[in-house]
C-alpha cells in the first residue's frame, strides 16, 4: 500500500513539475515595435503629441504599464527627424489580440485629432509593426538603470538577418545556450529586451536593445565585448559560424515621454 502511495506521490510530482515548466515555457513577453515615418516636422509634431497625449494614456489604460518612444540621434542623417518608434511590451499573445478591440472602445482615442483626420492631412506617411516573442534566456523586459541625462541617452536597436531558417534559429541558440546574453549582462550592457521576430518586413529576423548613458559610454562598452576572452571563444565556435547576413544598428534617443 505504500509502495502504491509513493508511486502515485511520484506521479503527481510529475504532473506539477510538467505544469510548472508548461507555466514557464508560456510567460515569455511579446513585444511590438512600431516605427512610424515621417514626411516633415509637422507630421513629427503630430505624432509626438498624440502618443504623449492620447495613445500612451489608451495604452495605460488598456493594461499596459510601460511603453517606449525613442527617435533617431542627430547624427543619423538617413533617419533622423524622419521616424519615431515606439516599443510596446505584452505580456501576452492574447494582451496583443485584445488591444485593438480596447482602443475602439476608447472615447479619448477615438475622438483625437489623429484618429479622425482627414486624407488631405496625414498625421504620418505609414507605419510599420514589427511582432516579437521574448527570448528564453530573457523572458521579461527591464527598464534600463542609467545616470546620463535624458538628452544624451543612448537606445541601440540591432536586427540581425540570418541566411536561412535554420542559421536564423542558430544564431538564436547563440544567445540562450551560448550565453551570449550572459556576456551582454555581465558587461553591463543594460539589455532592454532581446526577441525572435514572428512577423515583419525582414525576415528570418531577431532584434535586441540595449542601453547606455551616453555615445561615449555605448563606445566604451563595445570594445570592451569585442575584446572579452568568452566573446572571442564563443564567435569561433564552429557551430555559430554564418548565422548573420546583415545587421542593422539603430542609435536612438528616448523622448521625454519615453517609459523605458
Amino acid at each position: 500500500m505504500n509502495n502504491i502511495l509513493a508511486r502515485v506521490a511520484f506521479i503527481f510530482s510529475l504532473l506539477n513539475l510538467s505544469a510548472l515548466s508548461f507555466c514557464c515555457a508560456q510567460s515569455r513577453d511579446f513585444y511590438e515595435i512600431k516605427i512610424y515615418g515621417l514626411a516633415d516636422k509637422h507630421q513629427e509634431q503630430e505624432v509626438d503629441n498624440f502618443l504623449k497625449l492620447v495613445y500612451l494614456p489608451a495604452l495605460h489604460r488598456a493594461g499596459i504599464t510601460k511603453v517606449g518612444v525613442f527617435k533617431p540621434v542627430e547624427a543619423d542623417t538617413s533617419f533622423y527627424g524622419k521616424r519615431i518608434y515606439v516599443l510596446i511590451p505584452y505580456s501576452s499573445l492574447s494582451e496583443f489580440e485584445k488591444l485593438d478591440s480596447k482602443l475602439q472602445k476608447d472615447n479619448a482615442y477615438l475622438t483625437s485629432a489623429y484618429w479622425t483626420a482627414a486624407y488631405t492631412n496625414v498625421p504620418f506617411a505609414r507605419i510599420e509593426s514589427i511582432l516579437m516573442k521574448a527570448f528564453v534566456n530573457s523572458p521579461q523586459f527591464r527598464v534600463p538603470q542609467l545616470n546620463g541625462t535624458l538628452n544624451e541617452r543612448i537606445y541601440e536597436l540591432r536586427s540581425y538577418e540570418s541566411p536561412t531558417e535554420k542559421l536564423y534559429v542558430n544564431k538564436v541558440n547563440m544567445f540562450n545556450k551560448g550565453d551570449e546574453i550572459g556576456i551582454f549582462k555581465r558587461l553591463g550592457f543594460n539589455a532592454v529586451f532581446y526577441a525572435e521576430v514572428l512577423s515583419g518586413s525582414r525576415m528570418p529576423n531577431l532584434m535586441y536593445m540595449t542601453s547606455f548613458d551616453n555615445i561615449t559610454s555605448r563606445e566604451e562598452h563595445w570594445k570592451t565585448f569585442t575584446n572579452d576572452p568568452q566573446w572571442k571563444q564563443l564567435k569561433e565556435m564552429p557551430e555559430y559560424q554564418h548565422n548573420v547576413s546583415k545587421a542593422n544598428i539603430f542609435l536612438l534617443h528616448p523622448t521625454d515621454y519615453s517609459e523605458l
